[in-house]
């Protein structure tokens, strides 16, 4: 009887297993050097990740279009085009999820990659963990979206924002924000566990005109992060991107 069941129990793991691989997000690399390409692929294949891999900006350009894949490991330093400008075309024509994998550590790199539309980015050498927490939470955000099941309260721990009632609470305890401090909250929630650079905050809570006025955004999150983390000094939830700018983390 036991070698009859595990006999018959065995085509069943097998097509559980396959079923598994099928449904897995696919995933598209483009990068030129092939050691970081075979390390990637080791990766994805380890989380039963599906992948497919481009080695030049224009093929990168042409499978996202033709696989439409779920996410896209982006290489700036791509033999025929800036990857810069990848992520420009890209943008016209899919919301696809990027992370960009570079070398490149300048701040002004990651600012203009994150600027034109990439979802995060990771330097290289990166370790594995941070780049599949990374892969991971870029690929939630996009199934929420894409499940249109965002609603209209975001929570992170004990913070719970209302967007429609425009209501803020903390433990269950409404805290009183002053409007410009809910319109920077509120910014981060609509781009939660994405980086959102400094120039685009105050684009989007000041106004163009206050482009370059990096000092408000320190005044207006110490005082955030005073009325929502139970430690302000290290805050959980509202982490600061060295020189890039800020980003809302859920967990």
């Amino acid at each position: 009887m036991g070698e009859r069941s595990s006999g018959s129990s065995y085509p069943n793991l097998v097509r559980r297993q396959r079923s598994r691989l099928t449904n897995a997000p696919e995933i598209l690399i483009v990068e030129d050097d092939p050691q970081i390409r075979r390390f990637l692929r080791a990766t994805l294949a380890a989380e039963q990740f599906r992948y497919h891999e481009a080695v030049t900006a224009a093929e990168g350009i042409a499978q996202a279009q033709a696989r439409q894949p779920d996410l896209i490991l982006l290489d700036l330093g791509l033999p025929d085009t800036d990857g810069l400008e990848v992520i420009r075309v890209l943008r016209l024509r899919t919301q696809t999820p990027i992370i960009v994998l570079s070398a490149r550590g300048q701040e002004k790199d990651k600012i203009e990659a994150l600027d034109l539309g990439a979802d995060d980015f990771v330097s290289k050498p990166f370790a594995v963990g941070e780049l599949l927490a990374r892969i991971r939470a870029a690929l939630r955000r996009a199934a929420t979206i894409r499940d249109g099941s965002e609603g209209t309260t975001f929570r992170a721990g004990k913070i719970a924002v209302d967007l429609e009632a425009r209501v803020v609470r903390v433990g269950g305890a409404e805290v009183h924000l002053t409007p410009i401090e809910f319109r920077m909250l509120e910014t981060l929630v609509r781009h939660a566990g994405k980086v959102v650079t400094q120039r685009q905050l105050l684009i989007e809570v000041w106004g163009p005109q206050h482009s370059e006025q990096a000092q408000y955004l320190r005044v207006y999150m110490t005082q955030l992060r005073r009325k929502l983390e139970s430690d302000p000094a290290r805050p959980r939830h509202l982490r600061t991107e060295p020189g890039v700018g800020y980003r809302l983390i859920a967990e």
